[in-house]
């Protein structure tokens, strides 16, 4: 029998609800397998806990999640508690202070669905750099109080940091067989931090000849995601324009609530964190209703990560399984279903595979 640990935060909204879910999927999987056991240690950290405490997570939280395989997270963030503090004392620290400097987004239409725009071809990856860039969290208010009130906002762009997100691109793409890969980039604008990233791609491009490389500015490339998606198979983006392209991308596949995120530690010093992206979503938390899907997609991303490839394989499977039959689904994809009737039926899948 071969144990994971997996350390839980399911956090605020409907992150409860679909982390409870995640769990009975895994561990359908893991009896289906036979040979593997989730430990499961769910932690309490949410903006309920920071009104409790004063603290998004308490002061040892880092080496608390640092003892174990891997992170799976629900959704962050609720009224009564300012974005900025639920963001950047909880999931910021996570990604920086572990080194997980990959943000991994894949954005495909899964069977069974249907996209708002009118191609249907869509399949890539966005890869984020995940731990510096416009979210670094530096700058100043300043006058404040006064007509020349004034906020500045800075972004740190690294040249370790700039390379390894661009290379691991590149690398990822060798992986999967893909053959183009796209930067994001705003250089006419942002004659400082987008010049330096272009040159630095402009580099690392060379080292992959039989890469066919291409940038495009971020404006015109959120119009180019709608147009011709079945041209991208690999975009590579900063941390601002990747949170934004991949919104985007989530929102072609029909709903937000579909579309997973990983956080990763390529190197394996630190645990990766695995995520829907689809936030807390306060407006339907406790109705029941909450689609799992991206969570359930998280989770097959993290057994990768975990080289459990076959159970991901079953439980993409399974979840297209459902999809493509059409009767069970949440009514962000128009149905009428409950979270939990699409974890049974996901479940009921993964038995009969």
């Amino acid at each position: 029998m071969k144990d994971f640990t997996i350390k839980l935060i399911p956090g605020d909204g409907i992150g409860v609800d679909v982390i409870r879910e995640g769990r009975k999927v895994m561990e359908a999987l893991a009896e289906k397998h036979g040979g593997i056991r989730f430990r499961f240690d769910t932690l309490p950290w949410s903006c309920q806990y920071y009104l409790e405490t004063g603290r998004m997570m308490p002061e040892d939280g880092l080496k608390i999640l640092a003892d174990c395989d891997s992170i799976l997270l629900g959704a962050v963030g609720f009224p009564g508690v300012p974005d900025h503090v639920s963001l950047r004392d909880l999931l910021l620290p996570i990604r920086v202070n572990f080194d997980e400097y990959v943000n991994l987004r894949p954005v495909k239409l899964l069977k069974g669905l249907s996209s708002p725009i009118k191609n249907e071809n869509i399949d890539f990856v966005v890869i984020r750099e995940n731990s510096e860039g416009e979210y670094c969290g530096k700058g100043e208010f300043s006058s404040v109080g006064t007509p020349e009130e004034k906020a500045v906002q800075n972004s740190v762009f690294t040249r370790k940091g700039t390379e390894r997100i661009i290379r691991y691109a590149y690398e990822y793409a060798l992986k999967t067989n893909k053959t183009k890969v796209m930067s994001a980039t705003k250089s006419n604008a942002l004659n400082y931090s987008m010049v330096f990233w272009d040159k630095i791609f402009a580099e690392i491009k060379e080292q992959y000849p039989q890469m066919e490389s291409s940038q495009m500015h971020i404006d015109a490339l959120a119009g180019y995601f709608i147009m011709h998606p079945e041209r991208l198979e690999v975009v590579v983006a900063s941390n601002l324009f990747g949170d934004i392209l991949t919104d985007l991308g989530s929102a072609m596949l029909g709903s937000i609530g579909i579309s997973p995120s990983a956080n990763l530690n390529p190197e394996g010093k630190y645990p990766s964190m695995f995520e829907p992206i689809h936030g807390s979503a306060p407006d339907i938390a406790g109705k029941g209703i909450a689609n799992p899907v991206g969570t359930f997609w998280a989770i097959a991303m993290m057994l990768e990560h975990l080289k459990l490839n076959e159970e991901a394989r079953l439980l993409m499977q399974a979840m297209e399984k459902v999809l493509a039959e059409g009767v069970i689904r949440t009514p962000d994809i128009g149905g009428s279903s409950k979270t939990e009737e699409v974890t049974e039926a996901v479940i009921s899948a993964i038995c009969a595979l």
